[in-house]
């Protein structure tokens, strides 16, 4: 999915260039994992293991109870719900698992649908920052969501 141009057309990260970079890439989320910094989750069909997509917690701010929630799916994918179906699930995990108190997404503001699945789950707009990130050649602009636990 790192290399399909649609998939990253808002991701301003660099793409794998071959298997080694891959496998390093994967490698970093299983010391993400490991050293209890962030969480990834592959996203496929009940009756089909092939990777469709995936999402994570990442940039974990411990000492208060946030993190940054992140995903992305393969375009065949794209339009069926799946993605928020996905988030709900995460969310519920870190709420009540991971006693987390707020969840936070960082998204192109080009980027419709994925601001929609945000806006659709609660998640409510923050910030808006003006060419705030550079990326091949140019500055880009964010949008930050966030969203707070449910209250008990």
């Amino acid at each position: 999915m790192r290399t399909d141009d649609k998939v990253m057309k808002y991701i301003g990260r660099p793409r794998p260039k071959d298997m080694e970079d891959t496998l390093a890439f994967i490698e970093k989320m299983r010391k993400m994992v490991a050293d209890n910094e962030g969480v990834t989750w592959a996203m496929t069909l009940k009756d089909d293991p092939k990777l469709m997509g995936h999402i994570s917690f990442h940039r974990l701010i411990k000492e208060h109870d946030r993190a940054e929630v992140g995903y992305m799916m393969h375009p065949d994918f794209y339009g069926q719900g799946m993605m928020s179906e996905a988030l709900r699930a995460v969310l519920h995990y870190g709420f009540n698992t991971m006693g987390l108190h707020s969840v936070e997404a960082i998204a192109s503001p080009l980027n419709s649908a994925s601001l929609k699945i945000l806006e659709r789950n609660g998640f409510v707009r923050e910030a808006y920052f003006k060419e705030n990130f550079f990326w091949e050649g140019q500055y880009l602009d964010s949008v930050v969501y966030s969203l707070l636990a449910p209250k008990k």
